[in-house]
């Protein structure tokens, strides 16, 4: 029998390693704060837009490096927006998202009470990335979320898990490989196709009364696969490609979250629905 921990500890790092390559390399103890126009607070809503956005990021992000291009987008549309640190594994800086699943959920709810607290609002938007459009989904259904929450906007979402271009499908080849992952890195476990996580929370269907979805995908998505698994079934959803709004968008899972502006386009159409304007490949220049 092979050693698989010595085999599945590099191959973590290097997980980690390539994460760090594809996103800015700027410090999260340096954005995010009030100056730096998220996360700010003294925001009160405006009438125009009444509820504070919260982001959500994706595994292996953090609360800045994930929202640079998106957070001050909305924020230059006049929204109070809010991005918070969940799935912190210790010992493991910067690279969050990777903690079980029901427990970012338990920090969501506790964030968004304090986004609610301090600006007045009675209801946030949520906007998601990767297994931060997904791990909403859980706060909302078990943890009285739907009461306050308006709108649950996925980018790229893990929502029926993902079998990574059938890679997840050669573990069991592997003794010891899943439950060394769910030991090490418990989102990651959490997030394969068909894990228990995922059966309980799409059990009796995919979304609650009272919350509007959206889920914005890229048929180039290599992270969460098959990129159809990402959408959602059910009343007051909307399942978008983003290719079917601009044929020539060649984003994948990284770039649709990070830096895609006709992505950001549309996340914005969803937060304000009427005040909606068509999302095409001009949308990049908006």
């Amino acid at each position: 029998m092979l050693p698989w921990k010595r085999v599945l500890t590099p191959l973590a790092a290097l997980l980690l390693t390539a994460a760090a390559l594809t996103v800015p390399a700027t410090s999260a103890q340096a954005a995010g704060a009030p100056g730096s126009g998220w996360n700010d607070y003294s925001c009160k809503p405006s009438t125009a837009h009444p509820r504070p956005v919260v982001l959500v990021h994706g595994t292996l992000g953090n609360s800045v490096d994930n929202w640079l291009g998106l957070a001050p987008y909305l924020k230059g549309r006049g929204y109070c927006v809010f991005s918070l640190d969940y799935g912190q594994l210790e010992g493991v800086p910067f690279f969050h998202g990777l903690g079980p699943i029901e427990k970012s959920a338990a920090q969501l709810k506790d964030f968004v009470d304090r986004v609610l607290a301090a600006t007045g609002a009675v209801e946030t938007d949520i906007v998601g990335h990767s297994q931060g459009g997904m791990m909403p989904r859980w706060y909302l259904r078990f943890l009285g979320g739907a009461a306050k929450v308006n709108a649950l906007v996925g980018i790229a979402p893990s929502n029926h898990g993902t079998d990574l271009n059938g890679f997840t499908r050669l573990l069991p080849y592997f003794p010891g490989a899943g439950e060394l992952l769910a030991k090490s890195t418990p989102a990651l476990a959490d997030q394969v196709t068909g894990s228990d996580v995922l059966k309980r929370l799409n059990a009796g269907g995919d979304t609650v009364p009272g919350v509007r979805y959206t889920v914005i995908a890229t048929k180039y998505d290599e992270v969460v696969t098959p990129w159809r698994s990402q959408y959602l079934s059910g009343p007051d959803v909307r399942n978008v490609l983003l290719q079917d709004l601009c044929p020539a968008d060649l984003s994948e899972h990284v770039a649709i979250g990070l830096l895609d502006r006709v992505a950001f386009h549309e996340v914005a159409n969803a937060l304000d629905p009427a005040r909606a304007r068509p999302t095409t490949c001009a949308s990049a220049f908006d």
